[in-house]
């Protein structure tokens, strides 16, 4: 996954670079620095076993986490409120980047030996859980927002029939913005004698496919959302501020705040350095080798930040939930994994307002 647009493993950059451009001076032909291919951007071996672990760590991680979170939202008796349903999909669409993360685990250190067929399914489902995931963080700010917020024109509309048709919408976009990664094949990297998994397009369309894509990629998966849970979230926080006292009032304005906090520390670093790279692939901005390959650096690096916020999501949207834990207490004491004293005592430390319990 070292280019993002794709979410794809490429470690050899300068294999897409322009020819060698040789200019004539005196009937001699001479190299212009300026316009030399950089050499390959070598990563060490130790720190490739770092970025597969890490990989699985995630994965390991992120399985159980959003698989207890699903659990627990699915047996719940009572009808689901609309953020509660939200972030059932955002489970659904970091478990389906989680298990990608084994196919890439093994592509960092053995190279690609998976298939091409494997390498669009991969790259597709990953694309599709990228863009789903944030746009249902963007739904539960939304949503938030409204019950908070504009909390009387929220009750005269249906909600949960509103929010499944919600939910099959950012599915369906999700779905629609993951097509190019069927441009993605498995092929001999010409500076590795590994397989890679990566986007090939034809070449010369390549930089209008990849500006394109890239562009979706900034301002659907970060810029929108982003845009829309700052001011979302703010105007909460205000609001907060007058009709909540105490205990209540602080731990929903610190949900929040980590929330935001979260989104930004996984994604801001990656959205940079892809759009730098962006510029330098597209020309936009003349590169010189040290500013490419550090950017190179910065894309490998960041990416992983990115994936770590499949495991941050069942943390900041459950675990720190009075209402979530007393239903997971529950479910363990049904299956006599903990005593009925310990659910009776957190049952009666459990918040029962809607505002509170739905900023799980």
């Amino acid at each position: 996954m070292t280019d993002p647009n794709t979410s794809s493993f490429t470690f050899n950059f300068s294999s897409i670079y322009d020819e060698l451009n040789f200019t004539y001076n005196e009937s001699e032909f001479y190299l212009d620095p300026a316009t030399e291919p950089c050499s390959a951007t070598a990563i060490p071996d130790v720190a490739m076993y770092a970025v597969s672990a890490f990989y699985v760590s995630v994965f390991l991680l992120a399985i159980p986490g959003n698989l207890i979170v699903g659990l627990v939202i699915v047996l719940n008796k009572q009808p689901l409120l609309p953020s509660d349903l939200y972030l059932l999909h955002l489970t659904v669409a970091d478990l389906l980047l989680a298990v990608t993360l084994p196919f890439w685990a093994t592509a960092v250190t053995q190279g690609w030996v998976f298939g091409d067929a494997m390498c669009k399914m991969v790259t597709v489902l990953q694309e599709l859980s990228f863009y789903s995931s944030i746009l249902f963080l963007t739904c539960i700010s939304m949503d938030r927002y409204l019950v908070i917020v504009r909390a009387m024109e929220t009750r005269k509309t249906d909600r949960q029939r509103v929010s499944w048709g919600v939910c099959a919408t950012v599915w369906a976009v999700g779905a629609l913005f993951s097509l190019p990664g069927f441009f993605s094949s498995s092929f001999r990297s010409q500076n590795s004698s590994h397989m890679v998994c990566t986007e090939k397009y034809d070449s010369s369309s390549a930089d209008e496919w990849r500006l394109a894509t890239r562009i979706c990629r900034h301002t659907l998966g970060f810029v929108i959302p982003l845009a829309i849970m700052l001011p979302s979230y703010g105007i909460t926080i205000k609001r907060l501020l007058h009709i909540r006292r105490g205990f209540q009032r602080q731990r929903a304005m610190k949900v929040i705040v980590f929330v935001v906090v979260a989104f930004l520390l996984c994604w801001t670093p990656y959205h940079i350095a892809v759009m730098a790279d962006t510029f330098f692939r597209t020309k936009l901005v003349p590169y010189r080798c040290p500013a490419r390959m550090a950017v190179d650096r910065a894309m490998f690096a960041t990416q992983s930040l990115g994936l770590l916020h499949s495991c941050v999501n069942p943390v900041l949207y459950a675990f720190v939930g009075e209402k979530f834990r007393k239903r997971l207490l529950q479910i363990m004491k049904n299956v006599g994994i903990v005593d009925r004293a310990s659910v009776t005592r957190a049952s009666r430390s459990s918040l029962s307002s809607e505002i509170t319990s739905t900023f799980i």
